[in-house]
């Protein structure tokens, strides 16, 4: 394939992400631009290094540790604190870099209430699917086993994948955010377990999203047009 044909598949895909990044990139200047994905960021980290320590392991599960056999009140209360808890089994790194990268390029493009009301709509997503899950049991084909609610289910990798296939929503990304979500039935498909499971609830919640945003946008058009085409009140 010629280089000029895939640059402008490329500008037909990132195009109108690349140019909202620059646009809310030049307005503000370096780290200012995405002061809660620093936060988050320094937030991930400081929780990481409290809950290696001998002291600091409960208190993180106590005020972050999401389990779908805690009390539903409980769950819905340590959750905004869960998306900041890295996984014990998984390398701190991985989890900084999906919030620098998704979370940064979601405050860019959306400002960060946005982001944040995106992200925590996906995480919890998954944490009430875990439960459905367990209920419909391991014989029902989207239910879980018994064991997964003792699973603590903690990370940003549910909001991750939320932000990502909301953002190529948004800015006509439509083949990357395909491929976000191929990717999750892939991993799903290939290790069906409680966290792969999470991340197709927390993509059909942001495709809820998708869809209310379609329908609020053809209704202001529509709004607009017939305005637009309206003739003048006579006095």
């Amino acid at each position: 394939m010629r280089a000029d044909t895939l640059g402008r598949r490329a500008r037909a895909e990132w195009g109108a992400l690349y140019l909202a990044v620059r646009r809310a990139s030049a307005e503000r200047r370096r780290w200012a631009a995405v002061p809660m994905t620093v936060g988050a960021v320094c937030l991930t980290g400081l929780v990481q290094v409290v809950q290696n320590q001998s002291w600091g392991y409960q208190v993180v599960q106590n005020l972050g540790a999401v389990k779908a056999e805690d009390p539903l009140w409980l769950a819905l209360l340590r959750t905004p604190l869960s998306l900041f808890v890295p996984a014990l089994d998984l390398p701190v790194w991985g989890a900084l870099a999906q919030i620098l990268l998704v979370f940064g390029l979601a405050e860019l493009c959306l400002g960060w209430w946005r982001t944040l009301v995106v992200a925590y709509v996906a995480t919890l997503a998954g944490t009430l699917y875990a439960r459905v899950g367990i209920a419909l049991g391991p014989d029902n084909p989207i239910g879980l086993p018994a064991s997964d609610a003792r699973v603590v289910d903690t990370g940003p990798s549910a909001a991750v994948v939320g932000l990502a296939v909301f953002l190529g929503w948004r800015y006509g990304a439509y083949a990357t955010a395909g491929a976000v979500i191929a990717a999750m039935v892939v991993e799903v498909a290939l290790k069906e377990n409680l966290a792969g499971k999470e991340h197709l609830a927390a993509i059909a919640a942001v495709l809820v999203l998708c869809a209310v945003g379609a329908v609020r946008q053809r209704r202001s058009r529509a709004r607009a047009e017939s305005t637009s085409g309206a003739p003048p009140i006579q006095s």
